[in-house]
């Protein structure tokens, strides 16, 4: 058989050439944008002590880190502020005032900080007062005394005005080593004490002050044993007429150094008087009879 297509027929179709996958272009991967740089830092590391040879001061700092220079109004900004005993403080570089306080006792520097750490080390050379009073062998409570704390002796010459004017009894003062005096006032009138002590830097120094005095309670009255009189002005007053205390009630309380003393009321245009002694440690009460 002629399998030949017939004569006159197109010849057969050529076929598609086979089908392939489209090229891709390949795209470079984009670079991430680089990181901003951190701003670089450094860190302030703090310390003080009582001296060169003594403890590290543990509590009771105030540390102040301000700018190293003054605003347009004058002012030094305050940039930090810490109570711990051994900051590590982050800044950036440059330059600051440090400034640490221990009670009364204060130091200041000035730092210039690089990218690292910079240790500072502080001197406070403080010592710790703490002061009671007392009547013999009785503790004076402590509303009735007070205390205050005047630089050097009081044997100096001059007049100063208080470094610390009013101390009350069992707290602890911070104050720089050193020499100072104490004003001890029990009750309100003529029981003063001056005592020296000094301090030490890095310990606490306890002061016992003694008066040699006594409360009385005076009281006006018209028969002995009765009962006080209202609106009675009183006046305490030495041997030799130096006024001790003045004051207006039915019956008026004070503390009194041993001694001799007069007790004069004045009651409804009248005017009463007793002599009396004062015997340290040793309270009691004066009748003035109106008669």
């Amino acid at each position: 058989m002629n399998l030949a297509p017939p004569a006159g027929l197109a010849a057969a179709p050529t076929l598609p050439a086979p089908l392939t996958q489209p090229s891709i272009a390949t795209v470079p991967a984009l670079a991430p944008p680089p990181a901003a740089s951190a701003p670089a830092q450094a860190v302030l590391s703090l310390t003080a002590r009582y001296g060169k040879d003594l403890p590290v001061i543990t509590s009771g700092l105030v540390w102040r880190v301000f700018s190293d220079r003054p605003d347009e109004t004058g002012t030094f900004k305050l940039i930090r502020e810490e109570r711990g005993a051994t900051p590590n403080i982050v800044l950036p570089p440059g330059s600051y005032v440090v400034h640490v306080t221990l009670g009364l006792v204060s130091a200041v520097r000035a730092v210039t900080l690089k990218s690292e750490t910079d240790r500072e080390a502080f001197l406070l050379p403080a010592g710790g007062l703490r002061i009671e009073g007392r009547v013999g062998a009785s503790r004076i409570p402590p509303n009735q005394i007070s205390f205050a704390i005047y630089k050097g002796s009081q044997f100096d010459a001059g007049e100063r005005a208080s470094l610390v004017p009013n101390v009350a009894a069992g707290d602890v003062a911070l104050l720089p080593e050193g020499t100072y005096y104490i004003i001890s006032n029990y009750g309100d009138a003529n029981s003063v004490v001056r005592s020296d002590i000094r301090l030490q830097a890095g310990k606490l120094t306890d002061v016992v002050i003694t008066h040699r005095a006594a409360v009385i309670t005076l009281k006006l009255v018209s028969d002995r044993g009765g009962e006080a009189l209202a609106n009675t002005a009183w006046s305490v007053i030495t041997p030799g007429g130096d006024v001790i205390k003045e004051s207006i009630a039915a019956f008026t309380r004070v503390v009194l150094s041993e001694g001799e003393y007069r007790a004069i009321a004045k009651n409804e245009g009248k005017v009463y008087e007793r002599s009396f002694n004062v015997v340290n440690g040793v309270d009691g009460e004066v009748e003035v009879v109106a008669r």
